[in-house]
Parts: structure tokens; C-alpha cells; sequence
């Protein structure tokens, strides 16, 4: 199995650049230097207006405003990485956890102890692979993470189609995260912008019941390893390995199930090809009852958006096989 790490990482280089405000005594964790940079209120670049939308919980957390270049790197970085479909966006807001009160400062310096052990893991001066994430939550979800960490209750949902834990999106890739963004009654839709170690990956396959690393040598999942669309935090790192920065918060446009709906029109694939359907019903003749009820079961899921059509494909794939797959197609298109 191969790291992840090297991928280069902009967000994470630029944000350890970009002061942010801070309440007293609070630290930001510089993992390019292994050493703790305290940033004090002055040296912040906040200036601007705020767009006026009530805070997400009176705990812990600040608002920051256009001009602080926390706040303006995040804004660009994630409206350039949803291309498009950035236009459906409105009423970005971004607020910065500063980390208030001796527990969250404990898991702060906890967060940093690991990423430290995960150097020594990693060969000394090794790479602790550590990224900024995106991951969608409600805004009860967050309230309860912001006040409590993270826990059984309160832990974002997802669909446990790659093992126990909690999946996030890298950060030049939030698609996925602002798909699985729940709207509140204001119609406000929330993210986590986390920081994550990561440490040496390993393949999740689709319908893994995983909730830990498989031996001593992985750390975290992902669903490709060359190209992650999607990072498996597992339940039993969760409050050592994941560190929620910032909560971004948004509106969207009511076209935006439409656009989405447009833009997977717009994939239809130019090579032969069959509909879910027929090759369910092709694949009956060959495959066991137990292996089709739960294709037709994760089908159902796919139509109740419970799992993206790329989890569906891999999922089937898992079951029949690439070879039965490619003569079912091909069957299909000489009739």
C-alpha cells in the first residue's frame, strides 16, 4: 500500500501563512515546523464587513469576515473547487473554533502528541500525512461537536458504505461534502473544515464493516488510493485524529438539485453502457439470490441518495467482477 501524503496539500501550506483571530492563550498547531505559533488578535488581517448571520453556537467559536486572509483563502479555494456549481452558493459565512476552555485546549495539544507519534511511527522525521477536510454536519451535529468533541451522539451521518468512522472530503474536492449538506430551518447548509492525520492509508472496499485500522501498518481509509475522493476517519480515532478548524455555512440556490441532476446527465458514458435495471436483471442469470438482493438493495439506496452512483458501480463490481460485467454490456449492446 502506498501514502497518500505526497500529494500536495495548498490549503494546508497557505492556512499555516494566513493569521487568524484567536482568543487569548489560544494556539495554532504548525506542523511544517513542529512547533506552536500563537498569533495574538493584533496581528490578525480581519477588516470588512460580515455577512449578518446569527452564530452557530455562543461556545467557542468566532466569526471571521471578508479580509481576513483566513476567511478569503477559504472563500477562494472552495468556490473555485466546485467550478459551476459555485453560482448556487450564497451567504458564505466561515467561523474559526479558538479552541475556548481546558478541554478543547487538551484535545488541541492531544492533537498535536499524535501527530508527533505518527512522525516517530513514520520513521523518525517521518510524514504524519496530515490534510485539511471537508466534512458535511448539521448544525445540531456540530453544536454538540463543538461543545462536547466528538461522540456517538452528535456524529455525522453518513452511509457506513465504507466501514465505521467519519468519511470526509479532501479539500480541493468538496463535491461530495456540499451533496451531503443537510439544510436547517433557515435553509442554511454547514461544513467542517477539519485538519486530519492521516498517517499511512489503506483501500476500503464498498460494504466494509471496518471500524478500525486492519493491522499496525494503516492509520486511516480512503476509497482510492491515487486518487481519494473520499478519507475514513475511524470511530476510534475520532477525537485524536481529527481536529474541526473552521465551519463554513452557506445557502443554496433551489436549482441546485437541478444542476446536480445536470451535471450527471451530462457523464453519461459515450462507451457501451446498459441501465442498472437491465443489468440487474442480466445479472440474475449467473450471480446467487444472496449476491442480488444486495445489489437490488444497494440500487435502492443509490435511487434514495444514500449512496453516490460511483459507490454503486464499485459495490457491483465488488459482487460480479469486471469480466461478467464487461460480457453482460456487450451482450446487451449487440441485442
Amino acid at each position: 500500500m502506498a501514502y497518500i501524503g505526497n500529494q500536495h496539500n495548498h490549503l494546508e501550506k497557505d492556512l499555516y501563512k494566513a493569521p487568524t483571530v484567536f482568543s487569548s492563550g489560544s494556539t495554532s498547531l504548525d506542523t511544517t515546523n513542529d512547533k506552536e505559533s500563537v498569533v495574538s488578535d493584533c496581528e490578525s488581517g480581519v477588516s470588512g464587513p460580515c455577512f449578518d448571520q446569527p452564530s452557530l453556537c455562543n461556545n467557542g467559536l468566532i466569526q471571521l469576515c471578508s479580509g481576513d486572509k483566513a476567511h478569503d483563502l477559504i472563500t477562494r479555494r472552495f468556490l473555485s473547487s466546485l467550478g459551476s456549481m459555485a453560482v448556487h452558493i450564497k451567504d458564505l459565512t466561515i467561523q474559526k473554533n479558538c479552541f475556548a476552555g481546558v478541554t478543547w485546549q487538551a484535545r488541541l495539544q492531544s492533537f498535536q502528541i499524535f501527530i508527533k507519534a505518527m512522525e516517530k511511527k513514520c520513521g523518525g522525521g517521518g510524514d504524519a500525512n496530515v490534510k485539511y477536510a471537508w466534512c458535511a454536519a448539521t448544525r445540531d451535529e456540530i453544536c454538540k461537536i463543538v461543545e462536547h468533541g466528538f461522540g456517538h451522539c452528535g456524529l455525522p451521518k453518513n452511509s457506513g458504505l465504507y466501514g465505521h468512522g467519519i468519511y470526509l472530503s479532501p479539500d480541493d474536492s468538496p463535491m461530495e461534502s456540499v451533496k451531503n449538506a443537510v439544510a436547517d430551518k433557515n435553509g442554511v447548509r454547514y461544513l467542517m473544515l477539519c485538519r486530519v492525520i492521516l498517517g499511512k492509508a489503506e483501500l476500503v472496499q464498498p460494504g466494509s464493516k471496518q471500524c478500525h485500522p486492519s493491522s499496525d501498518e494503516f492509520d486511516s481509509g480512503v476509497d482510492d488510493l491515487s486518487s481519494p475522493k473520499k478519507y475514513v476517519v475511524w470511530s476510534t480515532h475520532l477525537n485524536t485524529h481529527i481536529l474541526p478548524e473552521f465551519i463554513v455555512s452557506f445557502r443554496a440556490t433551489s436549482s441546485l438539485k437541478g444542476f446536480l441532476g445536470m451535471q450527471d446527465r451530462l457523464k453519461m458514458p459515450t462507451s457501451p453502457w446498459i441501465s442498472f435495471p437491465a443489468l440487474i436483471s442480466a445479472l440474475s442469470t449467473y450471480l446467487p439470490p444472496t449476491a442480488m438482493n444486495l445489489i437490488s438493495k444497494y440500487y435502492r439506496d443509490h435511487k434514495d441518495k444514500k449512496i453516490s452512483r460511483h459507490e454503486l458501480i464499485q459495490l457491483v463490481r465488488q459482487f460480479a467482477g469486471d469480466k461478467l460485467l464487461i460480457a453482460v454490456i456487450k451482450s446487451s449492446r449487440t441485442k
